[in-house]
């Protein structure tokens, strides 16, 4: 299990670390809301720790982020409230689980196991379409058994077309799908991010233009 956890307290994000890998739970640190951001961009995480107060983008921001990415992330919030109203705001978020400080190492570790146990039982079907192997849970893909290393974005923008099994989806469609609801319609990030896609993935080329219209998987390549 791999887990992110957001924590601006540099001793408690340590102690936290440190315990977590002591148990075999493998732990990346996030001092700030832009740096969580950053990691999660990049890297697969399993759960998120988050912190509420936090400097940069808040816990809960990070929340509603990871929510609108549609991985289906888990997410345990921790807090110094221990008011119901702080608690219920936090679930509202999306949150699935919620720790206040101070709290026993043993305590996270049992509700990241259970929370690592209820994500495997709802692992998504992997995706197998013109020679791609797409598995949302561990977020790999495979070509004609060849591992293909895609950030989150692109990965997001590859499951958005496999999911069209060959069927054209528009730009407007791939931004509302695999952007948040704070892009601008008017980028050019899906152009970019799906050229970037297509060197990836490699030759031939997969991935086909259809002009005015959009982007599809070309089934038969």
């Amino acid at each position: 299990m791999r887990v992110l956890v957001v924590e601006d307290e540099p001793l408690m994000a340590g102690a936290i670390r440190d315990g977590l890998r002591l148990e075999a739970i493998a732990a990346d640190i996030a001092g700030d809301g832009e740096t969580a951001l950053e990691m999660l961009s990049v890297n697969a995480y399993d759960i998120a720790v988050l912190d509420r107060d936090i400097p940069g983008p808040s816990g809960d921001e990070i929340a509603k982020r990871i929510v609108a990415s549609g991985t289906g992330m888990p997410i345990l919030m921790l807090t110094a409230a221990d008011r119901l109203d702080d608690k219920a705001s936090g679930f509202e978020l999306g949150a699935d689980d919620y720790l206040t400080k101070p709290f026993e190492l043993r305590e996270l570790v049992l509700r990241l196991r259970a929370l690592d146990r209820r994500r495997a039982h709802n692992r998504p079907p992997v995706r197998e379409i013109a020679g791609l192997r797409i598995d949302p849970f561990r977020r790999e893909v495979y070509r004609e058994g060849r591992y293909v290393a895609l950030t989150r974005k692109q990965f997001a923008v590859l499951e958005v077309l496999a999911a069209a099994e060959g069927g054209v989806v528009s730009a407007e469609e791939l931004l509302e799908r695999a952007w948040d609801e704070n892009a601008d319609p008017f980028t050019n990030a899906v152009r970019i991010t799906v050229s970037a896609l297509r060197k990836r993935l490699g030759e031939p080329a997969i991935i086909a233009t259809v002009p005015g219209v959009g982007y599809r998987i070309d089934v038969d390549a």
